[in-house]
């Protein structure tokens, strides 16, 4: 583990200090990281996302796969 130093202005520095204090965290370090595994996590979806969009194109699904997706979902739920 590493460590960073940071400088916020003092509004931003009360914002951190209210979502740690609202948000049960039990630091400002535990806070940020939270934020910043956050965004990698949506940069990661979004690649995925993207990657998906230029993929070549699945025949269209039809009645039949949407009732063997909702007899699945019927079985999960039992």
């Amino acid at each position: 583990m590493i460590t960073l130093k940071i400088h916020l202005t003092d509004d931003l520095r009360r914002f951190v200090d209210e979502q740690v204090s609202r948000q049960g965290h039990d630091s400002r370090s535990e806070y940020l990281g939270g934020l910043i595994r956050k965004e990698r996590d949506r940069q990661h979806l979004r690649q995925l996302l993207m990657d998906g969009a230029a993929s070549a194109t699945a025949n269209e699904a039809d009645e039949h796969d949407f009732a063997g997706l909702r007899e699945r979902v019927r079985k999960d739920t039992e």
